[in-house]
């Protein structure tokens, strides 16, 4: 009997007790990996007999995880909120918080031709006239591959030169078109490519060197949503064969507990603790810059008791 109970306290000792934890599942953006991360350690401080399992990849592609390929995920966070809205709602959640912002950004490093001439008014110039390489993600399976898009047209618009779009788009043939934006840091490091388009918090978390964009291109400000939503583009559908064109518009985040999930009050828990203070200031932290107040869309009479106080508009 005595030899029985010192096995069993060595095997809780060496972590054995995580078989007996619940499982928290969630489907994020990549550009949230560090935040999520950081939260992750904090919120299992808290909770030890949880375990966060974290999976990232571009926020649509997310989404067809849960639509698509019926994945269960207790939490589903989104670089644009609309994501949600449109690959999930109604038939795989039900309401949508809206949590976060973030800008667009063109990151390289010392090693980037050009690096030491380059800025917010001549990147397009060099880009287009220079053996400089630049990439971005697939527009369909992350937002910040569309949000690519909107930039070059809103330049075009900016500068004046309706022609730029596809100039830009021309030199950037599609072996420079990765999955997801993160995939591209390597990439950068390795000196495969010279520049790529990412968001601002992703390129601040990994210590880069980077091109502020013009506030008419940046998608960043809500005073300019109308200005923004100049830039479309068509991107795959809900089904084979469908199409649907996004506008652009400012970047908001947005993050639900999908109908499939199989910890929802646990969900709740988290994203109480995401939307918290303390939540916040790891967001502020990374780079990210929380909404002043969290909105919501959907069913607000069916998000989690325990989130409507966090929620500006839960009537």
């Amino acid at each position: 009997m005595k030899r029985v109970m010192i096995i069993l306290v060595l095997l809780f000792l060496l972590g054995y007790n995580t078989i007996f934890a619940v499982n928290l599942v969630i489907f994020h953006a990549g550009s949230l990996t560090i935040p999520l991360n950081k939260m992750k350690v904090a919120f299992e401080k808290e909770h030890p007999d949880v375990k966060i399992q974290l999976e990232a990849s571009g926020s649509r592609m997310a989404a067809r995880k849960i639509a698509d390929l019926h994945r269960k995920a207790d939490i589903m966070a989104s670089a644009d909120y609309r994501v949600i809205n449109n690959l999930l709602m109604p038939d795989y959640a039900d309401w949508n918080i809206l949590f976060a912002t973030n800008a667009m950004v063109i990151a390289f490093n010392n090693k980037s031709k050009y690096a030491d001439l380059i800025n917010p008014n001549n990147w397009s110039k060099i880009f287009i006239d220079s053996s400089a390489r630049y990439a971005h993600a697939d527009p369909n399976i992350d937002p910040c591959g569309y949000r690519t898009l909107m930039v070059w047209q809103l330049e075009g618009k900016r500068l004046n030169k309706p022609y730029l779009y596809d100039s830009l788009k021309f030199h950037c043939p599609e072996a420079n078109v990765r999955p997801k934006s993160v995939e591209l840091l390597a990439l950068l490091e390795s000196g495969e490519f010279d520049y790529i388009f990412e968001y601002r918090s992703v390129a601040k978390q990994h210590g880069l060197k980077y091109i502020e964009l013009n506030d008419s291109v940046n998608l960043s400000k809500k005073e300019l949503t109308d200005y923004y939503s100049n830039a479309k583009v068509t991107l795959t559908g809900k089904k084979p064969g469908e199409e649907v064109t996004v506008s652009g518009s400012p970047i908001i985040y947005g993050v639900t507990i999908p109908r499939n999930a199989k910890h929802k009050k646990l969900a709740a828990q988290f994203l109480k603790f995401m939307l918290s203070d303390k939540g916040r200031k790891i967001l502020s932290s990374c780079g990210q810059t929380p909404l002043d107040k969290y909105k919501a869309e959907g069913i607000k009479s069916k998000i989690p008791g325990i989130l409507k106080p966090l929620i500006a508009n839960n009537d």
